[in-house]
């Protein structure tokens, strides 16, 4: 299970999900200082605007991509798996802007941090572990012809 490349791929996401849920996305930056925008919410102004929404998408698509390490005797079923992962993961950067949009006003800035590539980098990773999964399965079919 360890020794397979798509279990080392699929560990990485799942480390990145974490540090992604746990770091600023961005910094919202008006007359009042620099607020952090997190997966959990923003606090400006003494007032908290949740966007727990965010947090949740990441906690799944982290969830999902742990069981579907422990889905390795049945490489299809991983392979569906890590495309929802994906799919949730494109949802993620969705939200992340309705979030952004409803929470930006013409007074303040945003400034991008390096948090926010974090699922980018899953996602790519992801498409990585869809073709190793598939070269695992090619390669268990052919031995199997030979039998």
């Amino acid at each position: 299970m360890i020794q397979r490349i798509q279990t080392v791929y699929l560990l990485i996401v799942a480390g990145l999900l974490i540090a992604a849920m746990c770091l600023p996305m961005g910094y919202f930056t008006d007359t009042m200082g620099e607020h952090p925008f997190k997966a959990l919410g923003m606090g400006v102004n003494g007032a908290f605007q949740s966007t727990w929404g965010l947090f949740g998408i990441l906690m799944l698509s982290t969830l999902v991509a742990a069981a579907t390490i422990l889905l390795f005797k049945n490489r299809m079923l991983q392979i569906r798996m890590t495309i929802f992962n994906s799919l949730l993961l494109v949802g993620y950067y969705i939200a992340f802007l309705a979030f952004y949009f409803a929470l930006k006003n013409d007074a303040n800035l945003f400034r991008i941090g390096w948090a926010l590539c974090l699922p980018l980098i899953s996602i790519i990773l992801n498409i990585l572990t869809i073709r190793a999964i598939g070269r695992d399965e090619v390669m268990v079919k052919a031995a199997d012809r030979l039998r």
